[in-house]
């Protein structure tokens, strides 16, 4: 996988980041295919289809708001798999991922820490999420 690749699935991460960050569900969602799915033991079911992500994404943003908090996703330790570890559609990726609050005026705290493992395609001329699941630290393994 060459270098330009890399950097271009980096730089995906980071506007995914700022988008839900900043409240932006619609292009948040618009992320992953249109039957994207996103599985995480912090909810209960899976979010799957582009409505109930940019539905998800909203109301992330807005629970954060009541809180009175400003929440951040840093995502680290991106590791795009080798070629011969990855699907012929696309790309598999693990990363690290923190979810951060502050509160207005306030302290920051950790609110959990996850890995993403990712399987990416070229949808419409640009990485999105197929499937992504999210592993929790303090879950069972």
């Amino acid at each position: 996988m060459d270098a330009s690749t890399i950097f271009h699935i980096h730089q995906f991460y980071a506007r995914q980041s700022h988008l839900i960050d900043s409240g932006r569900a619609e292009e948040w969602a618009g992320t992953f295919t249109a039957g994207g799915a996103f599985h995480s033991p912090t909810y209960p079911a899976p979010v799957v289809g582009s409505a109930d992500l940019t539905d998800f994404a909203a109301g992330f943003h807005r629970r954060a708001t009541e809180q009175g908090e400003v929440h951040r996703h840093v995502v680290t330790n991106v590791w795009v798999r080798p070629e011969e570890e990855t699907p012929a559609d696309g790309v598999i990726v693990e990363a690290y991922l923190q979810v951060l609050a502050t509160e207005v005026g306030g302290a920051t705290r950790i609110l959990r820490m996850t890995t993403l493992l990712d399987h990416l395609v070229v949808s419409e001329g640009r990485w999105s999420v197929a499937r992504r699941e999210v592993r929790r630290d303090d879950s069972p393994a």
